[in-house]
């Protein structure tokens, strides 16, 4: 009798400890997956529970029965990462593509978006579509036009050179300027290549005592190492940063400060071109190893961080667009402008290409690398719709560039991940795979840490909770 009670009292434990399936109404369920976290790496056969568009939890598979009635995601064999940034874009560029960039972004598996230039309204227009609707457009951070001095060069002569910035003669002027943008409520700002000195100080001042970030081109009137110290947040392209980090630095300023000087009767765009011309090919010949050294430490200690867009950088040597893979994409914008890009890429692959050329897009490879290896954050960026970037895919392109400049796959996955939400102070609840964080995910097929190309290879893209069916 003692026996059978033992045994009867070991078959009520057994059944007490049997786990009942588990249901949560409304939730979604990526099941038996890998998750690549961009700090933590790979942590296989997870179980990730989504509700009200957030993570709710995340458990090992092997610790929890599922009750078939939830919606679940099989995800054996996949790897889940977090929704990508592409931390350069701008909608107004081409406004014919705008319409249809949403969906490509999505569908690449680009679920946040820094628009870094475009008229106000406009760009307005797509924030307040992304905020209404945000399971079916990507998360959207604007900096209205670029805020440029006097010539502009995005001053809508042309349909290459579209209405983007707003010209601003003097300090005055730019305070005005400034102020209207605040009251659209920019997420931050961005400053351009014409400004003065005197100009992009008044601009950060009052992005400062706004709580804003300034973003942007280091002014020609100025160099690297004093637009890092008036307190820029970014800089974009690394545009202007290889005449700082030339051994005639100092002489080609003062030359660039006599012609801006000398040419405020001539375009804007063209002013630049001139001045490019004139001093790239010269700072690239005068490269100074250790002059780059001590500027990089100065961005470092400012803080100061690096969108350096540099598949576009190096478009002429590495060519992107003249992929027959990348071509297909083409198919998916309006037919216009599908045509257009196609003539062009087809054109453009066979352009000759010069010796300067070649050691331009070698100094921006091994630039990157510098930044990287001087732990300066760095953002992945495009500025598609320019040049070929097709929306999304072009992200995925950036990745693999950085990549063959020296970043590691899980480094190139921070720029577009975790490194953009911190720009943003939203590092609490994006870039990441965490209890409480929204749910911007990316299914992926194979282990992008193994190749960063895996990026592409996307099963499923769920944002804020929902999946995405383009």
């Amino acid at each position: 009798m003692k026996s059978l009670l033992y045994f009867l009292s070991f078959a009520l434990l057994l059944i007490g400890c049997t786990k009942k399936p588990y249901y949560l109404k409304d939730a979604l369920i990526i099941d038996k997956v890998t998750l690549i976290d961009p700090i933590d790496g790979a942590t296989e056969n997870q179980t990730v529970i989504i509700t009200d568009g957030k993570i709710l939890r995340i458990v090992p598979s092997e610790t929890i029965i599922l009750d078939q009635r939830n919606q679940i995601i099989d995800g054996s064999g996949h790897y889940l990462m977090p929704g990508l940034w592409d931390a350069h874009v701008h909608f107004a560029y081409l406004e014919a593509l705008a319409p249809s960039m949403f969906d490509l972004f999505l569908r690449f598996g680009v679920t946040s978006v820094r628009d870094t230039g475009g008229e106000l309204s406009f760009v307005n227009k797509y924030r307040d579509m992304s905020l209404a609707q945000p399971t079916k457009a990507p998360r959207m951070m604007i900096a209205g036009p670029l805020l440029d001095g006097a010539p502009n060069v995005y001053d809508g002569s042309s349909p290459r050179l579209p209405p983007l910035s707003v010209k601003a003669d003097d300090v005055a002027r730019i305070t005005e300027n400034v102020k209207t943008l605040i009251k659209g409520k920019v997420d931050f700002l961005k400053a351009y290549e014409m400004l003065s000195p005197e100009q992009l100080q008044k601009i950060i001042a009052i992005a400062d005592a706004n709580h804003l970030k300034v973003t942007g081109h280091i002014p020609l009137s100025m160099d690297a190492v004093a637009a890092s110290k008036a307190g820029m947040d970014s800089f974009e392209h690394l545009r202007n940063l290889e005449v700082s980090c030339a051994s005639n630095a100092e002489a080609l300023l003062e030359e660039r400060r006599e012609l801006l000087h000398s040419g405020q009767l001539k375009q804007g765009v063209e002013l630049r071109a001139q001045i490019h011309k004139q001093q790239q090919e010269i700072a690239i010949a005068n490269y100074s190893d250790s002059k780059a050294d001590s500027i990089l430490a100065v961005l470092k200690a400012n803080d100061t961080w690096q969108v350096p867009t540099l598949a576009l950088n190096t478009l002429f040597t590495e060519q992107y667009f003249a992929d027959v893979a990348y071509q297909k994409s083409y198919e998916l914008l309006p037919d216009s402008i599908a045509t257009y890009w196609m003539e062009r890429s087809q054109a453009l692959k066979d352009y000759p290409i010069t010796t300067f050329r070649r050691d331009y897009d070698a100094w921006n490879f091994m630039m990157v690398k510098k930044i990287q290896d001087a732990q300066i954050p760095i953002m992945a960026g495009t500025d598609t719709p320019i040049a070929f970037l097709t929306p999304g895919l072009s992200l995925h392109v950036e990745l693999a560039t950085l990549v063959k400049a020296g970043l590691s796959p899980k480094e190139a996955i921070q720029t577009a991940t975790v490194n953009p939400a911190a720009y943003f102070d939203l590092d609490h609840e994006l870039g990441r795979i965490k209890k409480g964080f929204w749910a911007d995910l990316v299914l992926l097929t194979d282990n992008p840490l193994e190749d960063i190309a895996h990026t592409k290879h996307i099963n499923t893209v769920i944002k804020q909770g929902e999946v995405y069916i383009p």
